[in-house]
C-alpha cells in the first residue's frame, strides 16, 4: 500500500511549493532577499554579493560552518528570482521565487523548488524536508520584515 502511494506521488509532481503573505511591499521583500547584508536577518548569514542574473553567489551559514554556491538564472526586480543549487552534491534543483504585490503594504511570496530526481528512493523525505525548510525561511522573512525579529534564523534544532 505504501509503495503504491509513493509511486502515485512521484508520478504527480516533483516540486515543492510554499506560499505566504507578508505585510510589506514587493520592493522591500525583494531587496531583503538579494541584499548581501539583509539576507543575514532571516536566512543565510551572508551572501557574497547582491543577486543578479548570470552570477554565482556564495551563501554562508556561520552557525553550521557551511557554505554553498547558487547560480542566479533570472532576476526580475520586485517580481521574480530564479536560481539553481545543489550541484556539488549531484542533487541540483531550481528555485523560483515570485512576488505578487497586492497593494503597497502586502506581498504574496511563493517559492517553488523543482528538479528532484523521481528515481531517488528518498524522494518523499527530501521533498518534505525542502517544503519544511521553505516554510521556515518564509516565516523568518515575515517575522523580520513585519516585526524586526532576526533571532529566528538558524534556530531550528535537527
Amino acid at each position: 500500500m505504501i509503495d503504491k502511494a509513493k509511486s502515485e506521488l512521484i508520478m504527480m509532481d516533483t516540486q515543492v511549493t510554499a506560499k505566504m503573505k507578508i505585510y510589506d511591499s514587493a520592493s522591500e521583500v525583494f531587496d531583503t532577499i538579494v541584499d548581501p547584508e539583509r539576507i543575514g536577518n532571516f536566512w543565510f548569514s551572508s551572501s557574497s554579493e547582491r543577486w543578479k542574473q548570470g552570477i554565482t553567489i556564495i551563501l554562508k551559514y556561520d552557525e553550521y560552518n557551511a557554505e554553498a554556491a547558487i547560480h542566479v538564472l533570472e532576476v526580475v526586480e520586485n517580481e521574480k528570482i530564479v536560481f539553481s543549487w545543489g550541484e556539488e552534491s549531484q542533487e541540483k534543483t531550481t528555485v523560483t521565487i515570485t512576488l505578487k504585490e497586492e497593494d503597497e503594504k502586502s506581498t504574496i511570496i511563493e517559492v517553488k523548488e523543482s528538479g528532484f530526481k523521481e528515481e531517488d528512493p528518498d524522494l518523499v523525505s527530501k521533498m518534505l524536508g525542502q517544503k519544511e525548510g521553505w516554510v521556515y525561511t518564509l516565516t523568518c522573512l515575515k517575522a523580520y520584515l513585519e516585526n524586526g525579529i532576526s533571532s529566528l534564523r538558524a534556530s531550528l534544532i535537527h
